[in-house]
């Protein structure tokens, strides 16, 4: 190529890289990278601001045994096992108002397999939708307004584990509809909560023809608490202030077919549950106090179930109360007393013992109830109140860690 040719074709090839320089800068500026935040877990927000997806997971490592008896201090059982682990997901498509809510379970405990031999992955997959900032409706899976103890993060808990009285009549998860209402006069909070659910638990394919229908009420005279911390065990808060919660719920499961209504294994003939609820808490300066009495019955329906070899399941029917007091140090030391019991109505009482637990914790929390470690020592008192078995009293011990985002 000459001269005269070169020095013709360079200003086309300076056009053209102009062009293509404009090009790049004007697609990296129409598509900027997404917004990330770090708070309860890891936040990533669109650039236009139309979507929020925050990541957050948690794991409970526990070891812990159990002895024959009360005088024989031989270890009977061993659990040492990864009791918890899963991964949560929630934020808002396209308007804040439409908050959405996954939570996957990747333990055999958390996946009910015991129960319903599959892998039951799904714990919440719940769409909420906020029609102003009294009222929202939501439509999916999650848990059932029921009892304070259920209602509160397993993360969020002061001893390693709920209490009989929860793991024995407590509601747990359903799929249906769910309503929520908050407001306040002069001070004086309430909350309100509804739930018309299918009443046959986590990912059931076929349900039966009746639904579970769930209220629950819940009064604070004395204001909310600091940080939402009537849903959370212990006053990390330290409130300035007393706070007080009391709660009622009430649930009518018709025409179930699990011996606990959403838990449990299934039974050979449909029962109606009802299932009534109170609890109570107070916080104040470090202290904490709660308490809960729950009932369950199948109303005039035997709670024993056969099939046509006469094998039997039957719903638990009977009633429960725990009691659970603590203080937290200002080295973020806790110590956590407990005291539950449990005890199966007459028509059952040939196949449940009345078990009685008195429970001492000792608690550290390094970051919150997100990074903590837990102790804890329960006497148990197993009572078969109509002699069918020789009664039987042990000891459990318990440590665990708690880590998460």
């Amino acid at each position: 190529m000459s001269t005269q040719n070169q020095r013709s074709a360079f200003p086309a090839l300076l056009l053209l890289f102009s062009s293509l320089c404009i090009s790049v800068y004007s697609q990296t500026t129409i598509s900027p990278s997404p917004y990330f935040s770090f708070g309860k877990g890891l936040g990533i927000i669109s650039p236009d601001s139309l979507f929020m997806l925050n990541i957050r997971f948690r794991m409970q490592n526990r070891a812990a045994f159990s002895t024959v008896s009360d005088t024989d201090l031989t270890i009977d059982q061993v659990e040492a096992r990864v009791r918890r682990l899963r991964l949560r997901f929630d934020g808002f498509i396209y308007t804040p108002k439409l908050y959405y809510l996954i939570q996957l379970a990747f333990t055999r405990a958390d996946m009910d397999f015991d129960d319903t031999s599959f892998p039951n992955i799904v714990r919440d997959a719940m769409v909420i939708y906020s029609v102003n900032k009294h009222f929202s409706i939501g439509l999916g899976q999650t848990k059932l307004p029921g009892n304070r103890q259920r209602v509160n993060s397993s993360g969020d808990l002061q001893l390693a584990d709920r209490s009989i009285v929860n793991s024995t009549f407590n509601i747990d998860r359903d799929f249906g509809a769910q309503f929520y209402y908050n407001n306040h006069l002069n001070g004086f909070y309430y909350v309100l909560r509804a739930a018309i659910s299918t009443g046959e638990g986590r990912n059931i394919t076929a349900s039966d023809r009746g639904l579970a229908y769930t209220g629950r009420l819940e009064l604070l005279p004395f204001g909310q608490f600091t940080n939402g911390g009537d849903y959370y065990e212990g006053d990390l808060a330290r409130e300035p202030k007393p706070k007080v919660s009391l709660g009622t719920t009430y649930s009518n499961n018709q025409n179930t077919l699990r011996t606990g209504g959403q838990t449990g294994r299934f039974l050979y003939q449909p029962r109606d549950i009802e299932t009534f609820m109170i609890d109570f808490i107070f916080k104040y300066n470090g202290w904490a106090f709660e308490s809960e009495f729950l009932r369950r019955n199948t109303g005039d329906q035997n709670p024993i179930t056969e099939d046509v070899n006469d094998n039997e399941r039957h719903v638990y029917v009977g009633h429960g109360e725990n009691y659970q007091t603590s203080y937290l140090f200002r080295n973020n030391f806790e110590v956590v007393g407990r005291y539950s019991r449990v005890r199966p109505n007459s028509e059952i009482q040939q196949l449940e013992e009345e078990v009685k637990q008195y429970t001492f914790g000792l608690n550290k929390y390094i970051r919150g109830h997100r990074l903590k470690l837990q102790a804890d020592l329960t006497y148990e008192q197993n009572i078969w109140l109509q002699d069918t078995n020789p009664d039987l009293n042990r000891w459990l011990v318990r440590f665990q860690i708690e880590a998460g985002i």
